[in-house]
């Protein structure tokens, strides 16, 4: 399957106007968008704007609170902007486990989500941080106990935040291939460098081996890689950069 490009809108939640954004990506040939909550107050007029201009939202990111709580509301939005897969992005530092079975308890809650809206149509994926990458007290990681306690959840992989976490990416990629089946494109700056956009940068212009995990992620069910940079100080520059080196790959 030939390489399906998406940019994560949340990249450029700092630089209005969406339309002016949405109109950049399709020129720059990216065919797809992640949503996040920032863009889903007017999704009727988003799915036009899209529509307009030839992209598409195969993924969306919802918080766990609105998972739980507004089902019915996260299902209006997804079908509305003809999202085929959703992802739960973040768990905040007050709400994570502090133990083995604080984890895994949230991988049941996180399994019982993906049965729910797996019955509704959706693919349901979880988003890493580093957080999930650092080793409990007996050894285990939170991602391991996440995933053993969820069989049916999937696997947004965002490799700069598990090599940020000073794991191996290569090694997890390997390992829940059967689970990726979208991923975050994002790199990290050098030492020192682009302080001022938290030690990101565009995708290949750090120092994350993209060409080697490209290859790797080709393993798996993997379905778009999805741009992202927390804060660039140019959005335009990062999406336009970014596409460009990942085509390369």
């Amino acid at each position: 399957m030939p390489a399906r490009y998406s940019y994560q809108l949340y990249s450029a939640r700092n630089h209005p106007p969406l339309e002016t954004i949405l109109k950049k990506l399709s020129d720059l040939g990216y065919s797809g968008v992640e949503g996040f909550g920032g863009v889903y107050g007017e999704p009727e007029k988003l799915r036009v704007d899209m529509n307009r201009l030839g992209l598409t939202m195969p993924s969306g990111h919802f918080s766990i609170d609105m998972l739980e709580k507004e089902k019915k509301k996260v299902l209006k939005i997804a079908s509305t902007l003809g999202m085929n897969k959703l992802v739960c992005p973040y768990l905040a530092a007050d709400k994570r486990p502090k133990s083995a079975k604080g984890w895994k308890d949230f991988g049941k809650r996180l399994e019982a989500l993906s049965q729910y809206y797996r019955a509704e149509g959706f693919g349901f994926a979880w988003h890493n941080h580093d957080f999930e990458f650092f080793p409990l007290k007996d050894g285990s990681t939170p991602h391991e106990l996440m995933f053993s306690a969820a069989p049916t959840l999937d696997w947004e992989i965002d490799v700069a935040w598990v090599i940020s976490a000073k794991s191996n990416p290569l090694k997890w990629i390997k390992a829940y291939a059967g689970a990726i089946t979208l991923a975050h494109v994002k790199d990290i700056a050098p030492a020192g460098k682009c302080l001022d956009e938290d030690g990101w940068a565009d995708v290949g212009h750090g120092t994350v081996k993209w060409k080697t995990m490209m290859e790797a992620l080709r393993q798996t069910r993997c379905t778009h890689y999805i741009m992202e940079h927390d804060k660039p100080s140019d959005a335009e520059r990062f999406a336009r950069r970014s596409i460009a080196a990942a085509r390369k790959y």
